[in-house]
């Protein structure tokens, strides 16, 4: 494993940089790497087995032929759709997502916004003051999630200015920080010392910011990603992990579950496990729903209460749809949070299919069940 702090700013943004891949693989890797961009740190690229072909860590950042099987959406959550400013969204009530880089520490295989890589003018924030007035001119916004790309590939001084004037805001309470660089680059966090000012001053004991970090396998815990963790815990923010559910990398009960106790470890709580999005590319890194209810359940009967705490969801286009039980040929979904408020809460019950990787992939709800039960049907009548 890398220790040496200095790498910590090396980046390789070619597969031909990578001295443990043969000349024939790089060869083979070349097509997918015109499709979709390759980034990774030298530190992440330690952290990987090189003798084992099937190693988690490499999946999870080195191209793969089946990426360009045709499947998938380039926008799966149909973003696009609640996107109110380039780069401002407003999907539910009380939050609003700030796109605000375009670039990361590294890019995952599974990425379900690829696009933020390979548009020409990428959708992230372009007017900073503009997105500020909304949120400003919207009281019900009380959550603003700054996510990318990654924020903490901006220089720390722009990401202070971000939050100085977000801070500014009243009814703003807390804001979030999306990133991977703990697991990608953990260095980004312990060498800088005025990041973790910033966040000791803007978090406050009224108005916390939340760092939600992104580990995915265990190995990415390393000492000094703990560390880094530490350091943020410190300086006053609340942390959380979510991960999502990816085929070749925490699809087994056991490591899941590994991960789960050692986030619970080191106070970093366990928030969702994600269904990993539909996007272009990402079919061999899915696992279907029905599928990844079972081992999510096997690997939480594993863990403490305080690494249970987890939720199985999907963020579908109409919300965050929690996968709550399956039984007797249905499966139980529920509106953990919805884009329409009257939608939050609502039970779906539907049919079994064993091959669906999505909310869309079921056709109907059954409809013998009590006329009073709270479902709602989605897909054809």
């Amino acid at each position: 494993m890398a220790t040496d702090p200095a790498q910590a700013c090396r980046y390789l943004t070619s597969v031909e940089q990578i001295p443990q891949l043969s000349d024939q693989e790089k060869r083979r890797l070349a097509e997918i790497t015109r499709r979709f961009a390759f980034r990774s740190s030298e530190y992440y690229l330690s952290l990987i087995d090189w003798n084992d072909p099937a190693d988690p860590i490499r999946r999870i950042i080195i191209p793969h032929v089946q990426e360009l099987d045709e499947w998938g959406r380039m926008d799966p959550s149909d973003e696009q759709a609640y996107t109110v400013l380039p780069g401002l969204e407003h999907k539910y009530h009380s939050t609003a997502l700030l796109l605000v880089s375009r670039v990361c520490e590294g890019i995952c295989r599974y990425c379900f916004r690829k696009r933020v890589f390979i548009q020409s003018e990428p959708p992230c924030v372009q007017d900073v003051p503009a997105a500020v007035r909304y949120i400003a001119e919207h009281d019900e916004i009380t959550n603003v999630l700054l996510t990318g790309g990654d924020p903490l590939a901006l220089a720390t001084s722009k990401l202070d200015d971000l939050i100085r004037q977000l801070r500014q805001i009243d009814h703003v309470q807390i804001i979030r920080i999306g990133t991977r660089a703990p697991a990608f680059n953990p260095y980004r966090i312990t060498n800088d010392a005025g990041l973790l000012q910033m966040i000791e001053r803007y978090s406050t004991a009224q108005k916390r910011i939340y760092v939600m970090t992104h580990f995915i396998h265990p190995r990415e815990l390393t000492d000094v990603a703990i560390d880094a963790i530490g350091r943020l815990q410190n300086a006053g923010a609340i942390t959380a992990n979510q991960t999502p559910l990816i085929r070749g990398v925490n699809d087994d009960p056991e490591t899941l579950a590994a991960l789960l106790a050692q986030l619970s470890f080191i106070g970093n709580v366990p928030y969702y496990v994600f269904q990993c999005r539909p996007a272009v590319g990402n079919r061999a890194y899915t696992v279907p729903v029905e599928e990844g209810y079972d081992i999510v359940e096997d690997a939480k009967s594993r863990v403490s209460g305080l690494a249970k705490r987890v939720r199985y969801v999907m963020s579908h286009a109409t919300g965050k749809i929690e996968i709550v039980g399956k039984g007797a040929g249905h499966v139980y979904f529920k509106y953990h949070r919805a884009a329409d408020d009257a939608d939050s809460g609502r039970l779906l019950v539907l049919q079994s299919n064993p091959t669906a990787c999505w909310l869309d992939d079921y056709l109907e709800v059954t409809r013998d069940y009590p006329s009073d039960l709270p479902y709602r049907t989605y897909g054809p009548e």
